[in-house]
């Protein structure tokens, strides 16, 4: 089939989506744009803090596009090209976008609590407990992988320790991402004084992104993966401290506009060029290196389709800092749909790539992707390496704005795991773990040494326990809706879909692992960990489905109509 005709079907189908059913759910759930928001009412100048839509749907969009819509979607076209498709289309309209909405909305509407919180005003505290260990725990497989994925991304030499034919490219790549993070802070600061905002803000951002290209392109910096991996660190650390408008909303501004950029030139691309599309659309029910199409393939999409992720980002960060109500919509369902078409367009990319009798092309997701869009680009007359290096930036950012959130978040996780309501006289131990610097450092001392492991041995548990924490928070919409009178029935196929998929797919990876590890095919390093987690994962995942259950049974008996 020819690629051009799948992207037009997609893009009318997701459009369709967030103008009738995204529509419809705001409507339902009662999304009042004369509330006043907690970014409003508790502003803070930290993480409450008032923003244009827009920049919040920035930074949503830039948070949750991480490595998932494209590694995911490739690595499942092993199926054939047409699941895929299927699957991120009603996945991303029916399974992801409503939940990320639903997080964003239930935590705007409870004072910008994040989702640790929510469970423990509509769930109980134990259940609250249960689910910031397994945030916690799943926030250190995002930054294992993530962090694994951007060091070799931006890496100069080769396995044997030289100069690989990409260095200059690769270094290049590094440099325009340092140069992003120092031009974040001044544009932040700019932004701070002269509260910029439409035309101006764009074009503030614009040079910014541009002065970042002009630099890196003829500063490249030609690092191993072992030094970048340091730099990486580096970066979330004060990610993960400093204020919002600092650092984390300003880079997430000017990360928009490359993924735009990088999104409508494979999108020209596909239209001028519409390549055809060569994978197979079925290759069967079952594939030798991925298993079983159920429930690897909902699985390894991951963030394409559907992700508990979002939520953290929803409930995490940008409720604290949507102004109106009425953005809600295109921040929380708007940035699931444009993360599905992304998908959609990896696959097409992947499957022009492709050799004419479906064999996929070599390499790495990313580099698939990212050799494909650069393809376009160079149609547009762009020169080879100034189109090699944006692509490069770009698929290194994808990973990138999803680890400055999920430092972040991982870092609130920590805290609020420890918390007590009078933090102001609580035990010397408690205020330590509480610390931000504290907490942060332990989050990513911990994610640092997963990264050992290496993100492809991490990839299958974390879009295992990335789909079952998306169940996990589905629950507790259940609970939160018909606690405060709304309607909630279109969460149940969503919710019961997710459990099976989720459980069946962690039992078979603990499964494989404990064969790996008895066998000795297998290291502690390598599997033990990660049966550790499998096992932790699963244990916390019953026990936070059981309590949820119960305290939903409990709410349906004597359910009383609040305002919330």
């Amino acid at each position: 089939m020819n690629t051009l005709v799948i992207v037009l079907i997609a893009a009318v189908a997701l459009i369709c989506a967030y103008a009738f059913y995204g529509r419809w759910l705001a409507n339902k759930w009662g999304v009042d744009p004369k509330a006043e928001t907690p970014a409003v009412r508790l502003n803070d100048g930290k993480d409450y803090v008032p923003t244009n839509g827009w920049t919040v749907f920035s930074h949503q969009f830039s948070s949750i596009a991480g490595a998932g819509p494209v590694t995911g979607a490739i690595q499942a076209a092993a199926f054939g090209w047409l699941p895929v498709l299927l699957w991120v289309l009603l996945g991303g309209i029916f399974f992801g976008a409503v939940t990320d909405f639903g997080a964003l909305y239930a935590s705007v509407k409870n004072d910008g609590k994040s989702m640790g919180m929510l469970i423990e005003k509509y769930i109980g505290k134990l259940g609250r407990k249960l689910f910031l260990l397994f945030c916690w725990l799943f926030t250190l497989l995002v930054i294992a992988a993530f962090a694994d994925m951007v060091a070799g991304t931006f890496n100069a030499y080769d396995a044997e320790g030289a100069l690989s034919a990409a260095a200059q490219t690769n270094g290049a790549a590094g440099m325009v991402s340092i140069m992003f993070m120092v031009f974040a802070v001044l544009f932040g600061l700019i932004q701070r004084k002269f509260n910029l905002g439409g035309w101006k803000e764009a074009l503030v951002g614009i040079v910014c992104i541009v002065a970042s290209f002009a630099i890196g392109m003829v500063c490249p910096l030609e690092f191993n993966k072992e030094i970048w991996s340091y730099i990486t660190f580096v970066y979330i650390f004060f990610a993960a401290v400093v204020p919002m408008w600092l650092l984390k909303q300003p880079r997430d501004y000017m990360t928009t506009f490359m993924f735009i950029g990088m999104i409508a030139g494979a999108a020209v691309g596909l239209l001028v060029a519409h390549p055809t599309m060569n994978l197979p659309a079925f290759t069967g029910f079952q594939n030798e290196k991925l298993g079983s199409l159920f429930p690897i393939l909902f699985v390894t999409v991951a963030c394409g389709a559907v992700s508990g992720f979002h939520s953290l980002v929803s409930s995490g960060t940008s409720s604290k800092t949507v102004e109106n109500e009425k953005d809600m919509l295109k921040v929380g369902y708007g940035a699931m749909v444009l993360e599905s078409m992304l998908a959609v367009l990896a696959l097409c990319v992947a499957g022009a790539s492709a050799a004419a009798d479906g064999t996929p092309a070599s390499g790495t997701p990313f580099q698939i992707f990212s050799r494909g869009v650069a393809g376009f680009f160079e149609m547009f007359g762009v020169p080879v390496y100034v189109a090699t290096v944006f692509m490069t930036m770009c698929v290194s950012a994808l990973a990138l704005t999803s680890l400055d959130a999920v430092a972040r978040i991982g870092r609130m996780s920590f805290q609020e795991l420890f918390s007590v309501d009078d933090m102001e006289h609580a035990e010397p131990w408690r205020k330590l773990f509480c610390n931000v610097y504290f907490s942060t450092i332990v989050t990513l001392l911990f994610g640092f040494i997963l990264t050992r492991v290496g993100y492809s041995n991490i990839w299958p548990l974390f879009g295992s326990a990335n789909q079952l924490l998306s169940a996990l928070v589905l629950v507790t919409l259940c609970v939160f809706l018909k606690v405060t009178g709304r309607s909630n029935k279109m969460l149940f196929p969503p919710l019961i879909i997710m459990l099976c998929v989720t459980f069946t797919a962690l039992v078979q990876r603990l499964i494989a692992l404990v064969k790996a590890f008895t066998t000795g095919s297998g290291t502690f390093m390598v599997e033990g960990l990660q049966l550790i987690l499998a096992v932790l994962l699963i244990a916390l995942g019953l026990t936070i489905v059981v309590n949820s259950l119960k305290s939903y049974a409990n709410s349906k008996k004597d359910s009383e109509k609040v305002t919330a």
